[in-house]
C-alpha cells in the first residue's frame, strides 16, 4: 500500500477508535474500509489515473470522519478534518481541493458532475447491491434508533428502504451498474416481499403500538457510558505503555552496567591486588542480572487463548474483542459475529467490560513486577556502593 495512504488509514482508525460513539453500528471504520475497497474496484474498471485514484481513496478514508463530531452535515466536518490532516502532511493544494470536492459529493441528494464524483458516490452506496444487504440495513436501522432516537417498525423500515431504492438512489458509473445493479434489484424485490408478508399477516403497527413498544424497551445507555469506556481503556493503554517504558529503561541501564563490568572490571579481578573488589563486583552483577530478569518478566507478553465452538458464539459466551479468541475464526464468521455483537448492546458492553477487567489484571502484574525490579535495583545499588566502600576502606587501612 502507498505509505501515505497507510498513514491515513491508521489516522482514521485511531480517530474513530477514540472519538466515534459505539452507537454508530453502520457508519464506522468497517464501513469506511469497504467503501475504500469499492472505490479501488471502480477506479480500476473505469481506468482512472493513478493520481485520481489516490485522491479518491483519500476522500474515501475521510468521507465519514465528520460523524465523530456531528450527524447532520457531517460531510462538511469531514472536509475540515481532511483539510487539517492533509495540510499538516504537506499535500498539494490542488490535491486537497479535489479530495474535499469528492467528500462533498457523498451528500445524499448531490448529483455528481464528473466520473470521479460518480465513483465515490457509487462506492458509498455499494452495499445496496450486496447479498448481505439485509444485515447491513439492520445495522443502519439500529444506528438511527440509537443516534437519532428514531425507531422504525419492520413495516416502516422496509417501506423507507423501498422508497430509497425507487425514488432516491441510482448508480452512476457503468462499472457500478455492471457490478451491483442486479444485486440492488434483488434487494428491492426482497424488500417488497417483506412488506407484502407483513401486510398479509396484518402486522402493520398503529401509533399506539409503536408508542407502547418504545416505552417497554429498556433504556439504552447514553453517550456518557461510551465515553467512560473509551477514556478508561485509553488510560489503561497509556499506563501499560508507561510500564513498558520504565522496564526498558531498567533493561538498558543494567545491560550497560553488566557490559562495562564484563569488559573492564572483571579482567582486573584476576590480579591479587584487586581481589578486594571481588565482593562488590559480585553484588553489583547479581543485582543487575536479577533486575534484568524481573524487567523482562514485566514486559513479557502473557496471552491467554480461549477455546470455543460455534455454539458458544451463538450463545454470546465469547469475547470477540480479544484477538486471542477471534484469531482462529474465518473472516466471514468473524464479520457475522461482530455484526451480531454491534446489534446487541448488552453483549457489546459486557465484552468491553471484560476487556477492561483483564487489561487491569495485566497492568497489576506489570506494575507489581516493575516495583520489585526497582526495589532490587535500588537495594543492589546501595549494597554495591556499601561493599565497595567497605572493601576500599579495609584494603587501605594500615
Amino acid at each position: 500500500m502507498n505509505p501515505a495512504l497507510s498513514k491515513i488509514e491508521n489516522y482514521v482508525f485511531n480517530l474513530f477508535k477514540d472519538n466515534l460513539s459505539l452507537d454508530f453500528t453502520y457508519h464506522n471504520f468497517m464501513h469506511t474500509v469497504k467503501v475504500v475497497e469499492a472505490i479501488k474496484t471502480l477506479c480500476i474498471n473505469e481506468q482512472i489515473s493513478v493520481d485520481r485514484q489516490e485522491q479518491l481513496m483519500v476522500a474515501g478514508w475521510f468521507h465519514d470522519t465528520g460523524y465523530t463530531k456531528i450527524v447532520l452535515g457531517h460531510e462538511n466536518e469531514s472536509v475540515k478534518i481532511a483539510n487539517e490532516y492533509l495540510t499538516s502532511a504537506n499535500f498539494p493544494s490542488d490535491f486537497i481541493a479535489n479530495v474535499e470536492a469528492y467528500i462533498l459529493a457523498t451528500k445524499i441528494n448531490y448529483a455528481p458532475k464528473n466520473i470521479e464524483e460518480s465513483i465515490i458516490k457509487d462506492a458509498d452506496n455499494f452495499h445496496l447491491g450486496q447479498e448481505e444487504y439485509p444485515k447491513i440495513s439492520e445495522l443502519l436501522r439500529d444506528e438511527i434508533a440509537k443516534v437519532c432516537k428514531r425507531e422504525f417498525s419492520d413495516y416502516e423500515w422496509n417501506v423507507e428502504n423501498r422508497n430509497f431504492f425507487l425514488n432516491v438512489h441510482h448508480f452512476y458509473t457503468d462499472s457500478a451498474k455492471d457490478l451491483w445493479q442486479k444485486g440492488k434489484e434483488n434487494n428491492l424485490i426482497y424488500t417488497q416481499n417483506k412488506i407484502k408478508e407483513i401486510e398479509l399477516i396484518g402486522d402493520v403497527p398503529n401509533k399506539f403500538e409503536l408508542k407502547k413498544k418504545k416505552n417497554d424497551k429498556m433504556q439504552q445507555p447514553d453517550r456518557g457510558v461510551d465515553t467512560l469506556f473509551r477514556v478508561t481503556l485509553n488510560n489503561h493503554t497509556r499506563l501499560s505503555d508507561i510500564a513498558d517504558s520504565k522496564a526498558n529503561i531498567l533493561l538498558s541501564v543494567n545491560a550497560i552496567v553488566i557490559s562495562i563490568a564484563l569488559s573492564t572490571l572483571i579482567p582486573k579481578l584476576a590480579t591479587p591486588k584487586n581481589e578486594y573488589l571481588l565482593l562488590p563486583s559480585i553484588v553489583m552483577l547479581f543485582s543487575s542480572v536479577v533486575s534484568i530478569v524481573f524487567a523482562i518478566l514485566a514486559t513479557k507478553p502473557n496471552v491467554t487463548y480461549e477455546s470455543f465452538n460455534e455454539e458458544d458464539v451463538k450463545l454470546k459466551k465469547v469475547n470477540l474483542l480479544f484477538f486471542g479468541n477471534f484469531y482462529q475464526m474465518s473472516l466471514e464468521a468473524y464479520e457475522e459475529a461482530m455484526q451480531e455483537l454491534m446489534k446487541d448492546r448488552d453483549y457489546l458492553y459486557n465484552s468491553l467490560t471484560r476487556d477492561l477487567y483483564f487489561l487491569g489484571k495485566v497492568l497489576e502484574r506489570k506494575y507489581r513486577l516493575l516495583s520489585i525490579t526497582y526495589t532490587i535495583f535500588m537495594i543492589g545499588t546501595i549494597l554495591s556502593v556499601l561493599t565497595f566502600s567497605y572493601a576500599v576502606f579495609t584494603n587501605t587501612t594500615p
